[in-house]
């Protein structure tokens, strides 16, 4: 790994934004200082003007390898996350085979040592006979355990009261909770269907999917956790009914969390008219009181961690009707943009994006030596920049395997100039670097 020399920046780091230069070495951060004098690097970047972030971990990702390569794989997935500053994922079991058992877990790892740009971790599955294997997991060895409380998974939706209780006692490190009510849901799309057909607008997906179907099963698996004592770390949250379950305050100490994504704070449901079905996701994007309620959780550390929930289809499948357009979107090459532009709207500080991104996530997840800039500490690095213009994101090219995004038409501030993953050139200057490996990613439990 070449040394690199990052001159002139301006960092942003635990709360603080300060100029200075920032010394890669051997994949590490060296040295962090208001000047780095006396040293001759391979690679030297004059970052003047541009913010320094550690890169984003992304906790929440769906790169749909093993078994749906028409929509995505973890090359194209992750090469479109470093384009967009994620230097970290952590992928859904809900592939094909799903990652149900030790030897499943142990192939995704072995698909990302061979081609992950960013560095990785997986979530374990739960099935209805899976809980066994579950109770003797390593909690070194997962990023966590996703179970999906509702939702159209087939053999992964667990709603059981009984196994439910029984998972949230036996697993052993950190449980993932999809929430969604099924049996809400299909009351709510019968009334739809009698009066739609089959022809079910995109916007009637918020009604179907509602806030009543997140909150009575969120505050299921909330009540399980304290029953419990369950570490418990609620994904997507989507309404401002369901933000009263979650305490404010630090992540550090918590047993109860909460995850928020990129399209919920940035889309609402009157973007369903010009979007249809290309935001169609699970669980809706609901009205723009639930977004600015999200927003406003973040503020307040209702909400702890921002991830994207990253999930591509074809073009083909999203423009199908209701019942069979598949719900996701894929988001993380403007994870960053997206974001940055919430910051320039005063929506919220860039120290608290940056915390919420990447120290937030690291913390949450025991992530070792990852999602800070600190000396010693491996170099995952986003370089961002300020554009003299915005620039539309229709004049690049979508480098996720679908082709699309969900920002058509939009325009962003700010553009991710380079990512190190690693301490490795993964993006640079509008150019992948298709010689940089991600790493597993380590646990601290």
């Amino acid at each position: 790994m070449a040394d690199i020399l990052i001159r002139n920046a301006r960092l942003v780091n635990e709360g603080h934004e300060f100029e200075g230069d920032l010394l890669v070495s051997h994949g590490r951060i060296e040295k962090i200082a208001g000047s780095i004098e006396g040293v001759r690097a391979a690679v030297e970047i004059d970052a003047a003007g541009q913010w320094l972030l550690p890169g984003m971990i992304d906790d929440q990702v769906h790169f749909r390898e093993p078994g749906a390569r028409h929509k995505g794989c973890i090359a194209s997935e992750s090469r479109a996350a470093v384009a967009g500053g994620i230097t970290s994922f952590m992928d859904m079991p809900n592939t094909a085979p799903p990652t149900l058992t030790l030897e499943a877990l142990a192939d995704k790892k072995r698909r990302a040592a061979g081609s992950a740009r960013a560095n990785y971790g997986f979530h374990f599955g739960v099935s209805r006979d899976n809980l066994e294997t579950i109770a003797a997991l390593d909690p070194h060895e997962v990023a966590g355990v996703k179970v999906f409380m509702g939702a159209s998974t087939g053999g992964m939706l667990v709603d059981d009261p009984q196994l439910l209780e029984q998972l949230f006692v036996c697993t052993p490190t950190i449980l993932l909770a999809h929430c969604e009510h099924t049996p809400s849901i299909l009351r709510n799309e019968a009334r739809i269907r009698e009066r739609y057909g089959e022809f079910i607008p995109p916007s009637a997906h918020p009604l179907i999917r509602d806030a009543e179907a997140c909150y009575r099963s969120s505050s299921l698996a909330v009540d399980l956790a304290r029953r419990f004592g369950t570490r418990l770390h609620v994904l997507h949250l989507t309404s401002a009914r369901e933000l009263s379950l979650f305490e404010p305050g630090p992540v550090t100490g918590k047993r109860i969390t909460a995850e928020a994504c990129i399209h919920h704070l940035l889309f609402d449901d009157g973007d369903y008219a010009g979007l249809g079905h290309l935001i169609k996701c699970n669980p809706a994007i609901k009205t723009r009181a639930d977004r600015d309620a999200l927003r406003q959780a973040l503020l307040c550390d209702r909400i702890d961690v921002i991830g994207t929930d990253h999930a591509p289809h074809s073009l083909e499948e999203k423009r199908r009707t209701y019942a069979k357009a598949p719900s996701g979107l894929p988001l993380v090459q403007h994870a960053l943009p997206a974001l940055l532009e919430l910051v320039e709207e005063g929506v919220m500080p860039l120290t608290r994006m940056v915390h919420k991104t990447s120290h937030a996530v690291a913390d949450l997840f025991s992530i070792r030596e990852r999602g800070y800039l600190r000396e010693g500490y491996w170099a995952d690095l986003a370089l961002v920049e300020r554009l003299a213009a915005p620039r539309r994101v229709d004049d690049e090219p979508v480098l996720a395997h679908c082709g699309w995004t969900p920002f058509q038409g939009r325009s962003f501030r700010h553009a991710v100039r380079t990512t190190l993953v690693s301490g490795q050139l993964a993006w640079h200057e509008g150019r992948l670097h298709d010689d940089c490996q991600g790493l597993p990613l380590s646990f601290d439990r």
